[in-house]
């Protein structure tokens, strides 16, 4: 008896907290004003401005259309300005005549005696008629002939230089090609700006379907946790007038308690699962956000043909599109390669004033002009093969290309195959869940009201009830699955963000 009374303040004891816990249960705290409710759509539309993979995409594209502008200068005139000083150490000497001169005492002495001599010799001639007496004329020694050896010294002691030059290339085949290149890396930037924003929208898509399948489950296991609540009332009024038996009691109670940790891992999930949509999203992770819906709208959704599996085309998948350009651009640097071998013409331009002096008087200094317009024809004849290895290099590149491309297009085949076929299951699994689940339903109810008139045990109460819980989440698994493969399939074919003609349209909202 004593153990009895002890068992009932027990009891009485639990039953308080699970019905505290149940109150809970029944009336959920209202959610506070600044939490935001947010559908499939908004959701999207949110990561399409805050997830930080679409921002560095778009940034990419910028980067790369600055490049493409600034590549487009090689064809402008490049213009540069200069200026420059020297100052001499050691003058340059310059020699007049040879060796032999300089032996016989020519040398500079020699030249100038040999160029004065008959002019001085006629003058002489002249003047002598007037009585005049003029003695013969003797060449000046040299002030360099002990350090320069009878040479003569050149240039000054400063040299001042200001310009301006500039050039252009009229005629290369080889630039040209280059700068097509850069228009299709600015079309590689958007296709994998898309393909980032094709990434985002399935981890949003799938994030989200976790949130709701956490949901459902939350909802399921509180359920569970009511009825076991409810049945553990029933079973304690039964057994308060001794017409349920104590193994009952204690299995009542049992299953209240088994129900709470599910309930409380359930609820669990579903906080993680939406920190994980608000990452990916990229929102602010202490944001109060809860959405709208359930996985029961997604089910209308989930009966079309998908048997075609032949017809998939793969024109739409951004790794495909961007194998296809990268063949495209190695093209492109073959055809630059071979127009290596044709020749250039170039425009150059110069105009600069320079002074020589041996002081520092700039106001006395007398600037020079100098300038000069040319052309530049540049004809390649030999260069040891590097042009020629460049050309096989870059066509065994494409060649490795091809094959990836070839194996990519299998695998991606396999991966749609294998949504399509999951797709499908989920579908016949939803279908017989449902059946099942009606069955379930039908016999919760009845072993419910049998258990209350006697006709049946706790053991049958909670069988029904386990199998209506399987039924119920088998439901939503099939659901869940659904969707989630879905999204996948949608991203490998990568129909969105793509226009009628199969261009690229980046706008989510169209």
């Amino acid at each position: 008896m004593k153990f009895k009374v002890s068992g009932l303040l027990a009891a009485g004891a639990l039953l308080l907290s699970f019905s505290a816990k149940a109150q809970y249960m029944e009336d959920p705290p209202v959610q506070e004003d600044s939490t935001i409710i947010l559908s499939l759509n908004d959701a999207l539309r949110i990561a399409m401005s805050e997830n930080v993979s679409v921002k560095v995409a778009d940034k990419e594209i910028e980067r790369v259309k600055y490049a493409q502008k600034g590549s487009y200068a090689a064809l402008l005139p490049q213009i540069n300005g200069s200026g420059s000083y020297q100052r001499t150490i050691k003058k340059q000497v310059m020699y007049m005549g040879g060796d032999d001169d300089d032996e016989e005492g020519g040398g500079m002495s020699g030249m100038f005696s040999g160029i004065m001599d008959p002019i001085m010799y006629y003058i002489q001639q002249l003047i002598g008629q007037t009585g005049a007496v003029i003695p013969p004329y003797v060449a000046p020694p040299s002030t360099t002939e002990d350090s320069s050896g009878g040479g003569i010294e050149v240039g000054r002691w400063n040299t001042f230089s200001a310009g301006v030059s500039a050039a252009m290339p009229l005629v290369n085949v080889q630039l040209w090609e280059s700068l097509r290149l850069t228009g299709d890396q600015v079309e590689m930037a958007v296709e994998q700006a898309r393909e980032s924003r094709l990434g985002t929208v399935t981890a949003v898509k799938q994030a989200f379907y976790a949130a709701l399948m956490a949901k459902e489950a939350f909802n399921v296991y509180k359920t569970v946790y009511e009825n076991a609540v409810e049945n553990y009332n029933k079973t304690e009024k039964r057994y308060n007038v001794q017409k349920a038996s104590e193994l009952d009691f204690v299995r009542a109670k049992t299953s209240v308690a088994n129900a709470i940790p599910n309930v409380y891992n359930a609820e669990s999930s579903v906080i993680l699962s939406l920190w994980q949509l608000k990452a990916v999203m990229g929102v602010d992770l202490d944001e109060n956000i809860d959405i709208a819906g359930s996985l029961e709208d997604y089910a209308d959704h989930m009966f079309y043909d998908i048997h075609e599996q032949d017809s998939v085309s793969l024109s739409g998948n951004a790794t495909i599109r961007q194998l296809a350009l990268q063949a495209e651009q190695l093209a492109k640097t073959i055809r630059m390669q071979q127009y290596a071998y044709l020749p250039t013409l170039s425009l150059s331009f110069a105009y600069s004033y320079n002074a020589m002096t041996n002081d520092f008087k700039f106001s006395e200094y007398k600037w020079t002009p100098y300038s000069y317009v040319g052309l530049s024809l540049s004809i390649p004849i030999f260069s040891g093969g590097q042009r020629y290895h460049q050309i096989k290099q870059t066509r065994v590149q494409a060649e490795e290309l091809d094959l990836q491309r070839i194996n990519t297009e299998r695998q991606l085949k396999i991966g749609i195959r294998q949504n399509l076929q999951t797709m499908e299951t989920a579908m016949k699994t939803y279908e017989a869940a449902l059946d099942a689940l009606g069955s379930a339903e039908k016999a919760y109810d009845i072993a419910a009201k049998s258990y209350e008139v006697g006709r049946s045990t706790l053991t049958d109460l909670n069988d029904a009830q386990l199998m209506l819980t399987q039924s119920k989440l088998s439901v939503s698994q099939a659901i869940y699955s659904f969707v989630v493969a879905k999204a996948s399939l949608e991203q490998t074919l990568g129909a969105d963000f793509l226009d009628e003609e199969g261009n690229v349209d980046l706008n989510y909202d169209k």
